[in-house]
């Protein structure tokens, strides 16, 4: 799926329900709505917009389940990174002593036919690659859209694969993982930097330490610092909570904004001035733009924590962990 802005996520459905009325129909009022979701596959990519279909088990009466297990050992000095690149399933990375990474992946394919599932086997495959420190983990297959226009829908191929992602990884290392539809992401005990992303799904951090961003579109976002983060970071969500515990020694800047929600905080806040207006000169014109955060310092100050979402609430609150 493409990289999206959560503003631009919002436009691409607002414009949809402003188009259904006025795209043209086709030989039935089905066929109008099919345009319009081909409008939003578009833009979003096929993944983000057929979650609801791939929940019904009557549609894919074949099932076949697999256990995928492999370790992989990482150095014992210098950097070490993880990238899970997944679109349909879940995520679950925990962290330990040891220097390699433990990998169990729970294949579950469902398909309309026997001849639909051996396709399926042989379209969706899990990629891998790793050098030195760097681990890749990426879930390949023809929903993976590379054409300009990005029509290609899952819907077409007859089946769906499911990959859940269970890895124990060492402390020290870097995350990136992500995931579309079908599952939550969970990662606890790292003490690495992170960026971990999820659409359709909630994103739960425990007693991690470290920098990054946490985001997604449909869920809240958790996050529970055993150590607080020493450099910015960002955590986003459109449909959810975002509820971040500190330890009690937080010192850091702030930068809220909510569109229906409240904004609470265990910790003593400073409210800090509001950025100023921006300007730029476009085709002879001025344009103004607006800061429409709200920052607050926490004791002296420090790195800058971003948090964001549109519907719900956003809590700063203490870790008594």
């Amino acid at each position: 799926m493409r990289k999206k802005s959560l503003i631009s996520i919002l436009i691409v459905y607002a414009a949809a329900a402003l188009l259904l009325p006025i795209l043209p129909a086709k030989s039935s009022a089905s066929g109008r709505h099919l345009s319009v979701l081909s409008f939003v596959s578009a833009a979003l990519g096929p993944e983000a917009v057929s979650a609801k279909t791939r929940d019904d088990d009557s549609e894919y009466p074949v099932r076949d389940q697999e256990n995928i297990q492999k370790s992989f050992p990482m150095p014992a000095t210098g950097q070490k990174s993880l990238e899970i690149d997944n679109v349909w399933g879940s995520i679950e990375v925990s962290a330990d002593s040891s220097d390699k990474v433990e990998l169990t992946v729970q294949r579950t394919t469902r398909a309309e036919s026997k001849e639909k599932l051996e396709k399926a086997k042989k379209e969706v495959t899990l990629d891998i690659s790793q050098q030195e420190g760097a681990l890749k983990l990426y879930v390949n297959g023809p929903f993976r859209c590379q054409c300009d226009d990005c029509r290609h829908s899952r819907d077409e191929e007859g089946y769906v694969v499911k990959m859940d992602f269970t890895v124990k990884v060492p402390r020290d290392i870097d995350l990136k993982v992500k995931t579309v539809n079908g599952g939550r992401v969970v990662v606890r005990g790292t003490n690495g930097s992170f960026l971990v992303r999820n659409v359709n799904g909630d994103i739960e951090m425990d007693n991690v330490s470290g920098s990054g961003t946490a985001r997604t579109v449909n869920g809240p976002v958790k996050v529970s610092f055993r150590q607080n983060p020493h450099e910015n970071s960002e955590f986003k969500t459109i449909n959810g909570n975002v509820d971040l515990h500190f330890a009690h020694d937080l010192s850091a800047d702030f930068r809220f904004k909510t569109f229906n929600g409240g904004i609470y905080s265990d910790f003593p806040v400073t409210a800090l001035p509001v950025h100023a207006i921006q300007q730029e000169r476009r085709g002879g014109k001025m344009v103004y733009r607006a800061d429409r955060f709200t920052s607050a310092r926490v004791n002296a100050g420090g790195p800058e924590i971003q948090i964001e979402n549109l519907n719900g609430d956003i809590r700063i609150l203490e870790n008594h962990e």
